[in-house]
């Protein structure tokens, strides 16, 4: 299928971050509603692969009349093939702190946390140097606003908002049941605005060039750029940002190395795509072209005709069955029957009518799980195992 859409690339994110203070100390002269509204009229989603509207979870947090909230930065960048917020981190750490602080200005916080993933330990001193001088230009004009790290310790299912505040309030990372939302209850059950690494650093961009700026980018229902992780069969492995709505064949056709016959959008909790509807598969949460819509937290990892699809859902299930918390049975019970019950198959010691059983609990899964990890193990089996039937069995 052929699409009109052109692959554009943008650098929005790691532009010169120099004039971050003047950026700060200008928008938080400005009144509060409209900032919020800005951020509204930009449709900026959270890039974490939820897809939440940002504005709409900073005004909801604002409307509280709780005295003490919290905004936090989700950086337990944990998706397997996905290493952009590291990125962020190091190379522009301002404008995500700045966007704290412009969030804690509008809901009315005066603490800040950096969740930081486990692996990312070595990236802990040097941000710490830069939280220092933040807080020093912050002392400067008089804004009474702090951050401070959280180490996480490797969970994934701590990337999970509700299991990473049930980690910082010192318990065990399990999902809560929603609701109540994080808006109304989140860290220490106060209201808590938590977005992800690359959504402030978006959110940067818009109170500098201005919602229409962003706006003008992408596409309906999917505004704005996005930073993906490129891996896998590819000449150009990175970190590129490009504007949202593109079709899965113009990704292809600039990151593949000429044999794509697969590209797995958002992860292994996300969906592979073969060949075959490459040209009907748009990038975003809603796009142009007709056929699908994939959202993804930018995790996109190229396989070519070297690959086995059984290998590639083997190596998924292996790592939700290592990160299920196990707290629901759904998730716990369901990640370790799929596994074994596609190596029966290739086995040969079940049937290839098996793997329709298989479907068949993916769909229960998706249903009853407590939490998104237990929930989307759906997307990766069933788009493999629908797709690839053929490598599951021989």
């Amino acid at each position: 299928m052929a699409t009109t859409y052109n692959l554009k690339r943008a650098d929005f994110i790691f532009r010169n971050e120099n004039d971050w203070e003047k950026i700060l100390n200008r928008t938080l002269q400005r009144d509060k509603t409209e900032l919020i509204n800005e951020l509204i009229s930009s449709e900026l989603k959270g890039r974490g692969g939820a897809g939440f509207p940002t504005g709409l979870k900073w005004k909801l947090a604002s409307e509280s009349k709780v005295q003490e909230k919290f905004i936090i930065c989700n950086a337990d960048e944990g998706e397997p093939g996905t290493f952009k917020d590291r990125e962020i981190l190091t190379k522009v750490p301002f404008k995500v702190l700045s966007s704290m602080a412009i969030c804690a200005y509008i809901i009315g916080a005066k603490q800040g946390i950096i969740y930081l993933r486990g692996e990312y330990r070595f990236l802990k001193p040097d941000l710490e140097k830069t939280i220092s001088e933040f807080e020093y230009y912050c002392n400067e004009i008089n804004f009474d606003f702090k951050i401070k790290i959280f180490m996480g310790s490797g969970a994934y299912i701590c990337g999970e908002e509700t299991a990473l505040f049930e980690s910082m309030e010192g318990k065990r990372g399990e999902p809560r049941n929603k609701p109540p939302f994080p808006t109304n209850a989140g860290y220490m059950d106060k209201p808590t605005v938590i977005n992800n690494v690359e959504t402030l650093a978006h959110t940067f961009t818009i109170f500098k060039y201005g919602a229409t700026k962003f706006y003008d980018l992408g596409v309906q229902f999917s505004r704005g750029t996005k930073l993906f992780s490129v891996s896998g069969d590819t000449p150009k492995p990175g970190i590129y940002e490009l504007e949202l709505g593109m079709s899965l064949q113009d990704f292809v056709d600039e990151f593949g190395d000429g044999d794509t016959k697969a590209v797995q959008v958002g992860g292994a909790s996300g969906f592979l795509v073969p060949r075959k509807r490459f040209g009907e598969t748009a990038i975003g949460f809603r796009g142009k072209l007709t056929g699908i819509s994939l959202p993804t937290g930018g995790s996109m990892m190229l396989f070519n005709s070297s690959r086995s699809m059984f290998n590639v859902l083997d190596n998924y299930l292996e790592f939700f069955r290592e990160e299920s918390c196990g707290q629901c049975t759904p998730c716990r019970v369901g990640c370790q029957q799929l596994l074994i019950g596609i190596k029966a198959v290739k086995q040969g010691s079940k049937p290839a009518s098996y793997l329709d059983k298989l479907l068949k609990l993916t769909e229960t899964m998706q249903y009853t799980a407590k939490c998104g990890l237990g929930q989307s193990v759906a997307n990766s089996f069933s788009s493999i195992v629908e797709n690839f039937r053929e490598e599951m069995i021989y």
